[in-house]
């Protein structure tokens, strides 16, 4: 997924350095102080798409991510380092989402729609974040227009897999490069990889994803009172 960058998307843990060696899927703006108002419907300046054929797969993934309302899935996260780590991820647009990475890996990561909270359960730590500028925006957002809150730069693809290569500058950290694999078949989000700010990449892959199931909202629960 994604690194934590010092001030955006990089691991972040309790501090900086451990959220650095683990790997994070997500890119953070600025440590609240509270629950920080959600800026994540902002829209980047439009693009234009390049050729029909590139037209009709991002209106394709459009349509796809903008159906998906709640997802339930497996997903393995490949580090710059080439560390590999396995966990659950729970979304509920919008703004809700949960990364739990199984152990020995003492991370979590959850957004509550304004906030996202890295938490290290070994350390028994938490450090707070703006959601604002996350490069999740196609997880998190209501509605989502690939061309419009974000520059495309490609699409390319082969029998199994289209690939659309995005740019967003609005992430605190940085201009970071996401690339959205969708699978031909049903259109359906199944990897993602960015390449942020600082050059490191950050690959995750799902699987045995559920649209259906509803995530138990105890799960995007943030407790501002634990903030180190």
């Amino acid at each position: 997924m994604i690194r934590v960058v010092s001030a955006a998307l990089t691991v972040f843990a309790a501090t900086a350095a451990t959220a650095l060696a683990q790997g994070s899927p997500l890119q953070l703006g600025q440590k609240p102080g509270a629950p920080a108002s959600s800026a994540i419907n902002r829209a980047a300046p439009p693009p234009s798409v390049a050729t029909p054929d590139a037209a009709t797969a991002v209106q394709r993934a459009n349509a796809y991510l903008n159906s998906v309302t709640t997802l339930v899935s497996d997903f393995v996260q490949t580090g710059a380092d080439g560390r590999v780590i396995s966990g659950k991820l729970y979304v509920q647009k919008p703004g809700r989402l949960r990364f739990e990475y199984d152990r020995p890996s003492p991370l979590e990561i959850i957004a509550d729609g304004t906030s996202v909270a890295v938490r290290n359960r070994r350390l028994n730590t938490q450090d707070v974040y703006f959601i604002a500028q996350t490069p999740l925006k196609f997880l998190l957002k209501s509605t989502i227009d690939l061309a419009r809150d974000v520059k495309i730069l490609d699409v390319t693809g082969d029998a199994s897999a289209t690939t659309i290569r995005v740019e967003d500058r609005a992430t605190l950290g940085g201009t970071s490069r996401i690339s959205l694999i969708f699978r031909n078949t049903d259109f359906a989000l199944v990897r993602w990889q960015i390449n942020d700010a600082q050059g490191g990449n950050t690959l995750i892959a799902l699987s045995n994803m559920d649209t259906q199931r509803r995530p138990d909202p105890s799960l995007f629960r943030i407790n501002y009172d634990r903030q180190d």
